[in-house]
């Protein structure tokens, strides 16, 4: 993976960023502790938290293998679009195609995605923080409410323990009950 050149960045300051993961390809176990040593090796990255792994139904087109999900709390002296490059070039190491062919929504070995960024609104071509659907999804919900149940939300202001309380269908988001190596704990 291409290191960042992060020297302008450094001279930002700290900000906390909240980042998505998923996975329901290959070894989706092997993938989480991957993702993690990786941010361990990285200099401008720190983590923080994470929240529990839960096994999620899929969202998407065909027939797809339950995702495994969970939410990462960094902090990271990275610009948020230097933070999704670095988060992007992991998903690109573990396999990810983002490719034209790729099917939106369809299976992948990795999916990584900023769900805040401090109290930050971005909105960019690549890039738009707070993620336009966290607060809709059962999958990114549950575990950031478990991970930051007062983390309010930085446009409705609404906390994640209220918006996963809100949700009417829990049952697509089960708890993962196997010790995954590597994974941290909630802080």
């Amino acid at each position: 993976m291409t290191r960042i050149d992060l020297e302008p960045s450094l001279k930002r300051g700290v900000d906390v960023a909240y980042v998505a993961m998923g996975s329901n390809l290959g070894d989706r176990e092997a993938v989480f502790s991957e993702v993690v040593a990786a941010i361990e090796r990285e200099s401008a990255l720190e983590l923080r938290g994470a929240s529990p792994i839960f096994e999620t139904d899929p969202i998407g087109p065909g027939r797809q293998d339950p995702y495994l999900n969970a939410v990462l709390r960094l902090e990271t002296a990275l610009t948020p679009a230097d933070l999704l490059e670095w988060l992007q070039g992991m998903e690109s190491s573990l396999g990810r195609d983002r490719s034209f062919r790729a099917e939106r929504w369809g299976p992948r070995v990795v999916d990584l995605d900023v769900l805040f960024f401090g109290d930050r609104c971005i909105e960019t071509p690549g890039l738009v923080v707070p993620h336009p659907r966290a607060h809709e999804r059962a999958f990114v919900l549950i575990p950031m409410a478990a991970l930051a149940p007062d983390h309010a939300h930085p446009v409705s202001g609404v906390t994640m323990q209220a918006l996963a309380d809100a949700l009417g269908n829990r049952d697509s988001v089960r708890p993962w009950r196997r010790p995954i190596p590597g994974w941290p704990t909630v802080d």
